[in-house]
């Protein structure tokens, strides 16, 4: 297991699509002043000494030296040691709604990202718990297997989004299908799954999917994300301009939050229905509720301790930037005679 002590720096990375833009130009710009000289053979012979492909080594040499320093700069640390522990806490397994309808802006900055921001702050409440996390839309996926390793949860939180899932809808009994493979198979209790979405369920059958959850030992609790009145889903065009989806009939399309659903699926899972108004509040009724279950001993394995690895990612910055210095982009005169594969002309 790795991670990052400062992952912001990871951004820099996109500079690389830019840079390789802008020498394409380049070498597309210098290719056509050339041909205004005449035609590619004769150049070639008038310039014997340049060696075109140099400038390309040299180019890949740069852009591996500064994604080198970026990660160095990130400062990687690998998990070099396993400690297993046993601890009392629960397993959670929590169902994120990942269709386009939780693009809708009715809950700040949207359904999804409060969503995200909410089990973000869940998961700083958590401790000696298992947490897993499934994106689901019209099918449903495991994000992350049930782990102890809260910063692997965030991370798998982070890339959380609409794309993740190619099938649109929304299917909740997947989810909780999906979910009751997802715990283990040691005792019935003390397994929460917690759903969250804007309860617009496109199949049958979710409510006794959700009963049979709770024969199981697994409690369901709901959290609503949206308001009741509604809100557009916002489109955005390829040039980034925002629109609204609409119906055949062209008609702005506004998804509601289906409180009734919602609410049946956790009674029958033995949960309760919170609506989201924030992020800040939306999951303290349910954390409440987590910290009084009876708690039974789980063993886990997690990274006790971490290596920096930003040395080596330094270290080989400096060799490929010292490897582009001493690459000159003429052709070498003591070596450009010999060919080692060609036979010598009698």
């Amino acid at each position: 297991m790795f991670k990052f002590g400062h992952p912001e720096y990871l951004y820099l990375l996109i500079a690389i699509l830019l840079f390789a833009g802008l020498y394409i130009l380049n070498i597309f710009i210098r290719n056509n002043n050339l041909k205004k000289f005449g035609q590619h053979e004769i150049i070639s012979v008038l310039m014997p000494d340049v060696a075109r492909w140099r400038t390309n080594v040299k180019f890949i040499l740069l852009m591996l030296a500064y994604a080198s320093l970026i990660i160095g700069l990130s400062d990687l640390e690998v998990g070099s040691k396993i400690d297993n522990i046993k601890r009392k806490g629960i397993e959670l397994v929590i169902a994120v709604d990942v269709s386009n309808s939780m693009l809708a802006e009715d809950v700040y900055p949207n359904r999804l990202e409060a969503a995200k921001m909410a089990i973000e702050k869940l998961v700083d409440k958590l401790n000696n718990d298992k947490i897993g996390l499934i994106v689901f839309a019209g099918d449903a996926f495991t994000q992350l297997p049930i782990t102890a390793d809260y910063v692997s949860a965030k991370m798998f939180l982070e890339s959380i989004s609409p794309q993740i899932v190619p099938i649109q809808g929304t299917d909740i009994g997947k989810a909780i299908e999906l979910a009751m493979r997802s715990f283990s198979s040691e005792g019935e209790k003390n397994k929460v799954l917690i759903i969250i979405s804007d309860g617009e369920n496109h199949e049958e059958g979710v409510n006794e999917m959700a009963a049979e959850a709770a024969k199981k030992g697994i409690i369901i609790h709901t959290i609503g994300m949206g308001q009741p009145q509604g809100a557009p889903i916002p489109v955005y065009s390829k040039f980034g301009k925002k629109d609204f989806k609409t119906d055949n009939n062209g008609t702005v399309i506004i998804t509601k939050t289906n409180d009734a659903l919602l609410q049946q699926i956790a009674s029958a899972g033995g949960g309760v229905y919170v609506r989201a108004t924030n992020s800040l509040t939306v999951l303290n009724e349910i954390f409440d509720r987590i910290n009084k279950m009876n708690q039974k001993e789980i063993e886990s394995q997690i990274f006790s301790d971490y290596e920096h690895q930003y040395q080596y990612f330094i270290g080989f910055t400096i060799f490929l930037l010292l490897f582009e210095f001493i690459l000159i982009e003429r052709k070498n005169k003591f070596f450009k005679n010999i060919n080692l594969f060609n036979k010598p002309l009698l």
